[in-house]
């Protein structure tokens, strides 16, 4: 009797035929990841942190390295078990220091050791996690912020004579964040004194009693806190609001805390928008920070905003730039400053001249730079590409040459097979063009028909750039022989801001006609099997594909979804932050005028439509997009009798982020497209 080949087994002979030489989700774990990077006083020695997965202990652990800023072979200077992070010079250059926690009791602390990896310390034995933390200037205090307990929120808490009650007391909006609930603590900041090598007590609270986190939660770091060059003034972004206020609006503001006369003055009061990453010039005569225009809108233009001490003026220095900036630093005088912002699809550095009030665009070419610090004649950063993740660089400031100064995975990469990236320009439905990049698999044939995936983008204003994902991996998909459709459609940035503002209020509009457009031309080209295109996607990239599976007229033969918004009513009535909502869907489905997007471009209207098969992929613990909209879509595709998987992360929240949970993402996301695009349904 002859058996029937499982398509498991038809899977596993198709991957074995591949080169041995292409991307692998296991080989994307052991890639070395670098981050922290920063240049010493001097500029002569740029310090970094390099992060390693194992894959068997499902978990991963940094170190420090340090190199000559010219180049050179990094010299590793900890070796502790667990990670090291947060690293940071002190201010006078002789030592290093950084977070990591006390091998006794397992406590976040800081410590220091000598560049060269000599002289390990310990100055912090609070008992008490810290968070985050910054030298003062003169290096005799330090900064620190550390969770405070202030509200009580689980039932045990309230009645002390029912300790096994687990009960959670809500009455107040912003009960949870993205992935996490509600624990009645808060972040503040702190600082205090070393002496001996040792810091003293617990340190000053800066914001007592106050109901706020400061560094915003849950994505702010120490960017969003500075001191002044005289070590008087702690600067912080916070957003002093609770609850529903908290909830509706994006309004932060850059906050002065004066040590000595231990008062707090709003710098940014009537400013409506995001105020964030203060951050002094080195004489202390200005403050920058960056600062968004709009309350409501998480994704307005990014511009630098320059108060002058001298003349109390206040300048947005970027106010004709149309494009948005991401960070910057200062220029040793104070003379300019540098920054980093999007442009046509990828990620470059910027320089800002004071004195001739002009914008230099330093950087050019199909890359990311993923951050910045300044270095005397140079600027140093990582860099990376859709074929490879985060490198150090140097560019010469006035020349703009690039110099790549790390290259921690050669070993891999020299073995690699990597296919071509392409940029094109497409028509939309409405006669503009869309830029969309186009990735071959390796030793790509021109002759052969190959499927092909369009990549829907999530944010929904983030763009296609240059990134590296180490799960939205571009060269892992090209290695696993699809061709990949990545259009910058409306609402992305880096097009100038009527680009980008585009897509609110029109979800389901033109910026899914873009992704038609794109598709549409590209399956003209005689290597594209028209007939095998699937289209994928996260977030606003996964509600675009359930939109997609009720109007796409059979030009996709299947789908996956990762944490996608299926029902706008029910997710306007279970997601957090509500100002993205009010914004983007244009506020709520109950209000007396419904907006539009309910009615016209929630992919739950168009269910009775849905005829192709879907993968579903959630985290249970997702709160900005709730496992809900992944639970009803899988039910209707259940009860339409459509083949359909779905598979939940009880761990994860709106990414996966373990290691073997995301090498089983991976497995089956290319076994789901393989079976569907490559060998047909069984």
């Amino acid at each position: 009797m002859i058996k029937k080949i499982s398509f498991s087994f038809v899977l596993f002979l198709s991957l074995i035929g591949f080169s041995q030489n292409r991307m692998t989700p296991e080989l994307l774990w052991k890639l070395k990841r670098i981050g922290n990077i920063a240049v010493s006083p001097d500029h002569t020695q740029i310090l970094f942190s390099l992060k390693s997965y194992d894959l068997a202990k499902n978990s991963g652990s940094s170190d420090l390295y340090v190199m000559p800023i010219k180049g050179g072979t990094p010299t590793q200077i900890t070796n502790r078990p667990g990670s090291e992070f947060d690293a940071q010079w002190r201010p006078d250059g002789k030592v290093i220091g950084f977070l990591a926690k006390d091998e006794i009791d397992g406590v976040v602390n800081i410590f220091e050791v000598n560049p060269d990896g000599s002289n390990l310390s310990q100055i912090s034995r609070n008992g008490i996690d810290i968070t985050g933390f910054k030298y003062f200037p003169d290096g005799k205090k330090v900064l620190f912020t550390r969770e405070v307990k202030l509200n009580k929120v689980n039932s045990n808490e309230i009645e002390k004579d029912l300790p096994k009650s687990n009960a959670r007391v809500i009455d107040d909006l912003m009960y949870r964040h993205w992935g996490e609930w509600d624990r009645g603590v808060r972040t503040h900041i702190f600082f205090a004194t070393i002496e001996n090598g040792q810091m003293q007590g617990r340190g000053v609270d800066i914001m007592k009693d106050e109901n706020f986190d400061a560094p915003l939660k849950p994505f702010g770091g120490m960017e969003q806190i500075t001191i002044s060059p005289d070590g008087n003034r702690i600067v912080y972004a916070c957003k002093k609001k609770e609850g529903v206020q908290y909830a509706i609006s994006t309004n932060s503001d850059i906050y002065i805390y004066d040590i000595l006369m231990g008062s707090v003055h709003n710098m940014s009061s009537k400013m409506m928008g995001y105020d964030l990453d203060p951050s002094f010039s080195n004489d202390g005569k200005k403050l920058a920070w960056l600062s968004m225009e709009q309350d409501g809108f998480e994704s307005d233009k990014n511009d630098i905003i320059v108060h002058d001490y001298e003349t109390q003026l206040k300048t947005n220095i970027t106010i004709d730039f149309d494009l948005t900036v991401s960070t910057f630093v200062w220029g040793a005088e104070g003379k300019k400053i540098y920054f980093k912002s999007v442009h046509e699809a990828t990620e470059q550095l910027f320089e800002y001249d004071f004195k001739k009030k002009e914008i230099r665009q330093l950087t050019h070419g199909v890359h990311n730079y993923t951050s910045l610090a300044f270095a005397g004649d140079k600027l140093i950063g990582g860099r990376q590409d859709m074929n490879h993740p985060t490198d150090i660089f140097s560019v010469d400031i006035k020349s703009g040459k690039e110099e790549q100064l790390t290259e921690v995975n050669k070993e891999i990469y020299d073995t690699l097979e990597l296919g071509k990236i392409e940029k094109r320009w497409v028509t939309t439905s409405d006669g503009l063009k869309q830029l969309v990049w186009v990735i071959y698999p390796p030793n790509f044939d021109p002759d052969k028909k190959y499927p092909a995936l369009l990549y829907c983008q999530g944010g929904p204003q983030s763009a296609v750039s240059q990134f590296f994902s180490y799960r939205w991996n571009f060269q892992l998909m090209a290695a696993n022989d699809y061709i990949i459709i990545a259009p910058n459609r409306r609402g992305l940035p880096g097009f100038g801001q009527e680009w980008n503002d585009a897509i609110s209020g029109d979800w389901g509009g033109q910026p899914i006609d873009d992704y038609i457009s794109a598709v549409d031309d590209l399956k003209k080209e005689r290597f594209i099997d028209g007939k095998r295109i699937g289209a994928v996607g996260a977030s606003y990239g996964g509600y675009s594909v359930y939109y997609l599976a009720g109007m796409h007229e059979n030009r996709f033969k299947c789908f996956v979804s990762h944490c996608g918004l299926y029902n706008l009513e029910s997710w306007y009535g279970t997601t957090e932050e509500l100002f993205f909502a009010n914004h983007d869907i244009g506020g709520p489905y109950f209000n007396q005028i419904v907006p539009k997007s309910y009615a016209e471009f929630s992919p739950h209207k168009m269910a009775s439509k849905w005829n192709t098969p879907m993968l579903i992929f959630h985290g249970e613990q997702d709160f900005r997009v709730p496992l809900n909209q992944g639970m009803e879509a899988f039910q209707v595709l259940q009860l339409k009798g459509i083949e359909s998987k779905m598979i939940l992360f009880p761990d994860e929240n709106h990414w996966v982020l373990s290691p073997q949970n995301g090498v089983f993402w991976h497995r089956e996301f290319y076994s789901w497209l393989d079976r569907h695009l490559k060998y047909g349904a069984h």
